[in-house]
């Protein structure tokens, strides 16, 4: 079947009435704002990692309570976006951006000046809510601009850039910290959500028009949410990619725990860990909307879920006595199967739904980080070793996944039979 006609069945087997696709060109600029828009609450979160010891240290925290800025931040990240989504699809993208990212500053502003740990949940809740609008509508604009494969091109190159973000912000973290105290990384993520905002005022502005706006009242929005919820062209593969997210913000939570503790780096050392994942996750962002177009998004999805589960099996098998490189090699293995899931499972996801890309969005966030909330904790809370903890996380979020995107797998696969490579045109 040539590309053109799994687009066809791809959107006859969807069932719905789809938006005209847009003939905006994917730019360099418009998918750093996007990135952007995406990593400011990795960034946030990312950044204070290496730190961790030393906030301990100075407020009188300990490792359970430093827990506490990570699930906090997850779970107010989660519930706002609830709100921000169809509040955006109401009145529009930009005032929701504009003013996520000045209560983000806002929060980084607390969290720099708080001298207890009550202040400073409070700093990252804030900033959570402020953050929350920047990622789910980073997801909305994204939809709002392209379609189809541009979509889902734009969501990979997307993530091929934000990666950046999570990925060198712990080094930098430990950088900023060693040489000016903790505090110094809350005024940095201030300063450059303060900067996104002027660049995506200066450079994308209002992408949800007017006549493609819907209605605000309670009722319509839970009724709205509790549609999409039981709609499987949704709920499947957004589940799959949020148990997938999950386990990436596990790993984040228990990094420190493995490498640092277990293992012995430094803070210095744990940020150049995270900065090398950075290429793994550019290579599979790199290589998803090539595969897709050549194989189909599903199958393509597919694959990705089995790689992650393969992850976190070898990480089961090294988990008792992990070295530096078996633990590198399946965080690896983990890593590439989740940049393969994640862009395609969220156009898969989004596709359907442009005129509610908003609340669509909002709920695949919500979804996402309340599993990130629940695998964070589990990596922290259960009675194991660090990295026994998140073998278990990785290994039981990818089953549950791949079990989830199965029927999504299988329904291309009815409908849409996939040729051999040689056969797949134009």
């Amino acid at each position: 079947m040539t590309t053109k006609a799994r687009r066809t069945a791809e959107a006859a087997e969807q069932g719905v009435a789809q938006a005209p696709a847009s003939e905006t060109p994917v730019t360099k600029e418009k998918l750093f704002l996007l990135a952007g828009l995406a990593a400011v609450g990795s960034l946030a979160t990312n950044i204070i990692l290496p730190a961790f010891p030393m906030i301990g240290g100075e407020l009188a925290i300990s490792a359970p309570q430093l827990g506490l800025l990570l699930s906090s931040f997850f779970i107010a990240f989660a519930l706002g976006q609830l709100v921000v989504g169809p509040l955006s699809d109401r009145f529009g993208r930009k005032p929701l951006v504009l003013g996520g990212l000045a209560v983000f500053a806002a929060g980084s502003v607390v969290c720099a000046t708080a001298d207890a740990l009550p202040l400073l949940i409070l700093g990252r809740v804030i900033q959570a809510l402020g953050a929350c609008a920047a990622s789910v509508l980073s997801r909305a604009i994204a939809r709002d601009l392209f379609d189809g494969e541009a979509l889902g091109r734009a969501l990979a190159l997307t993530m091929i850039v934000g990666a950046a973000a999570p990925g060198f912000s712990p080094l930098l973290g430990s950088v900023l910290a060693g040489l000016f105290g903790w505090r110094i990384t809350f005024v940095v993520v201030a300063l450059f959500a303060v900067a996104l905002a002027a660049l995506y005022l200066a450079r994308i502005g209002e992408t949800h028009h007017a006549d493609r706006r819907t209605a605000l009242a309670p009722s319509a929005v839970a009724s709205a949410y509790g549609r999409l919820a039981a709609e499987p062209r949704f709920l499947l593969p957004a589940l799959a990619v949020s148990l997938v997210i999950g386990g990436l913000y596990s790993f984040f939570a228990a990094a420190p725990g493995v490498l640092m503790n277990q293992l012995g780096l430094t803070p210095l050392q744990l940020g150049l860990s995270f900065a090398g994942t950075v290429l793994i996750v550019f290579a599979a962002g790199f290589l998803a909307p090539r595969f897709a177009a050549r194989w189909g998004q599903r199958p393509v999805g597919m694959a990705g879920l089995v790689v992650a589960l393969a992850g976190g099996v070898a990480m089961f098998g090294f988990a008792a006595l992990p070295t530096f490189t078996t633990y590198t090699m399946a965080i690896a293995l983990y890593l590439f199967g989740m940049g393969l899931i994640n862009p395609l499972g969220t156009a898969i996801a989004l596709h359907p739904f442009g005129r509610q890309a908003g609340l669509a969005s909002a709920l695949l966030g919500f979804l996402q980080m309340g599993c990130a909330a629940v695998g964070a904790y589990l990596a922290s809370a259960l009675p194991f070793a660090p990295a026994i903890s998140l073998a278990i996380v990785l290994t039981t979020g990818s089953t549950l996944a791949l079990l989830a995107f199965l029927p999504v797998a299988l329904r291309q696969t009815r409908a849409e039979p996939v040729a051999a490579p040689a056969s797949t045109g134009a």
